[in-house]
């Protein structure tokens, strides 16, 4: 049986550096062939740096040919700004990974986490070390930003995820059946009066 073959691109998104790796696996085995950042001018204009993202991207996928994106979701914080500056980030690296026709698969910091260490909260270090392991990587590490991508890529592959779905889409509620199904799914927002007007009227 001839084993599956694949290139994962991961990146961790970002507006002051990037990382991103490429991660070859063959069947179960994987080798990571890149990992690295790209530092972006602090000082530049917002949509210069989004455009260096973009080249940046289609550059490494023109040259390496992976077939696959993983991206990690931006953290949910405090500062909004900073949030909307890192979904401007991955937008552009995921419009980019579509214009190459690539697969896009998303995940959450601690679904990463929980991929590679078994820890939703472990440390950024906690998940470097154990990359060292599962890839057997020599070295030291110069920026957490290269080795997230990593996480990201790795991850990817041992989830087996379905091209361009929505890997943290949240469960939807069960739709309700009008009031009496309403007042079944949630029996402390509903008062005793309506309950019991409700019932009044399934009698009759």
């Amino acid at each position: 049986m001839e084993h599956q073959r694949k290139i994962i691109l991961g990146v961790d998104p970002g507006t002051v550096v990037m990382g991103y790796s490429i991660l070859r696996v063959e069947g179960q085995k994987m080798e990571m062939s890149l990992m690295d950042t790209v530092r972006l001018r602090a000082g530049s204009d917002m949509f210069e740096r989004l455009h260096t993202v973009h080249q940046t991207l289609l550059q490494l996928i023109d040259r390496h040919r992976p077939t696959q994106l993983a991206i990690e979701a931006p953290f949910f914080g405090k500062n909004v700004q900073s949030m909307l500056k890192l979904g401007r980030a991955q937008g552009v690296a995921i419009a980019a990974a579509l214009d190459r026709g690539l697969e896009v698969a998303e995940y959450s910091p601690r679904r990463i986490k929980q991929a590679i260490t078994g820890n939703g909260n472990a440390s950024k270090e906690q998940v470097w070390q154990m990359l060292r392991r599962i890839l057997d990587i020599n070295g030291e590490l110069r920026l957490l930003d290269a080795s997230d991508a990593l996480a990201v890529a790795v991850c990817h592959h041992f989830e087996g995820s379905s091209p361009t779905r929505e890997a943290d889409k949240p469960r939807r509620r069960k739709k309700t059946e009008g009031w009496a199904d309403f007042i079944r799914q949630n029996p402390g927002r509903v008062s005793g009066d309506v309950q019991e007007n409700l019932e009044r009227k399934k009698r009759k």
